[in-house]
């Protein structure tokens, strides 16, 4: 099972032009708002077409515009789970989950069956969209497209609508479904502790471009440019310039950095994760002198906010510190000068 995927598409100011492959695996796409995940999505099952490229399923080319080739999305068997579930509002939940089944009539209700109990669905097959709750009605959406039989499984943020509650549950019923499934998934998240669950590579997806794709390990312990280490959670990002293989200023922070890593030549960023800052006892080599600007309590942890004693603007860069509640000691206060250290192994060296 495979897929390839090299496209283009110009929409008004914006251009999506992308090119990727995958296997048998879970492959998520990350992305800030408006670079093209979901209109990368809508482009292979057919909702959208590309203005070039090639898109080739399983050996089976599903666009093709140099060979004219554009299978409408009946015809390219791949699974495409909507943000809002796209539900037929006038169609039972027993109708919507048999839309699309090409089988005979006897195999076909077989079929929705199965899928009304697989999703605990018993007691809801002859109510309506608007009658379910936001769980029952993406429940359906799901069954309605495993029920398809797809050889692709495209999931476009199936989290975002739903409680926290009900994310877990769904989570764990959408895991179920991708250990069942021999094919690729491509899921579409903005949720990093879901890729990492959930998925076995990652695609960072940037105004139109993949950045890179790595291993999900790596993406999240070696993220490469500035917009990924965002879309890993790391809190702490400053615009960067070399000074020597392991030396670098942080601009924003005002703050030369020793690294272990030998420093790129096209270093653009550094960056640090907010839970690695540690207090020390005195200045010296990555130990700075920082003052509090603020002190706020999160549910599980104390977020501190730091700045550069020496930059006396109101709005200089913060830096961000993270400590858990448990190990929390009532001895900071805003305003105070606190000794905090970044570990050298630690300092993410980033490009554009």
């Amino acid at each position: 099972m495979s897929l390839q995927v090299e496209i283009s598409k110009k929409l008004g100011n914006f251009t999506l032009d992308v090119a990727f492959s995958a296997t048998d695996e879970i492959l998520a796409i990350l992305g800030a708002s408006g670079c093209g995940k979901s209109m990368t999505l809508k482009c292979i099952a057919g909702i959208e077409k590309p203005d070039k490229g090639r898109i080739v399923l399983n050996d089976r080319v599903l666009y093709d515009s140099a060979a004219h080739i554009n299978l409408t999305p009946q015809q390219r068997q791949a699974g495409y789970l909507f943000q809002n579930y796209a539900l037929f509002p006038n169609l039972t939940v027993d109708a919507n989950i048999g839309v699309g089944v090409k089988a005979p009539a006897a195999a076909k209700r077989q079929i929705i069956n199965e899928k009304i109990k697989e999703f605990y669905l018993e007691g809801q097959e002859n109510k309506f969209p608007h009658q379910l709750s936001g769980g029952q009605q993406q429940r359906v959406a799901l069954a309605r497209m495993l029920a398809q039989q797809p050889q692709l499984i495209m999931l476009d943020e199936p989290f975002a609508a739903l409680d926290n509650h009900l994310q877990w549950q769904t989570e764990q019923q959408i895991r179920r479904i991708f250990d069942s499934f021999s094919g690729t998934v491509l899921f579409v998240s903005h949720n990093r502790d879901e890729v990492y669950r959930l998925c076995d590579r990652a695609a960072v997806l940037d105004h139109g471009h993949i950045d890179f794709i790595s291993d999900k390990h790596s993406f999240f312990d070696s993220p490469r440019t500035a917009a990924s280490a965002q879309l890993t959670g790391c809190q702490n990002i400053s615009s960067a310039t070399k000074i020597d293989a392991h030396t670098v200023i942080a601009n924003d922070w005002q703050l030369s950095l020793t690294t272990k890593a030998i420093v790129p030549d096209d270093i653009a960023y550094v960056g640090y994760r907010s839970h690695y800052l540690y207090p020390a006892t005195s200045i010296g080599g990555n130990v700075y002198p920082l003052k509090i600007k603020r002190i706020i309590e999160d549910s599980f942890s104390m977020i501190i906010l730091m700045v550069n004693p020496d930059n006396s603007s109101d709005n200089a860069p913060t830096i961000r510190w993270k400590v858990d509640k448990n190990i929390w000691q009532d001895n900071y206060h805003e305003q105070q000068i606190v000794n905090i250290g970044f570990n050298p192994e630690k300092i993410m060296l980033l490009n554009k």
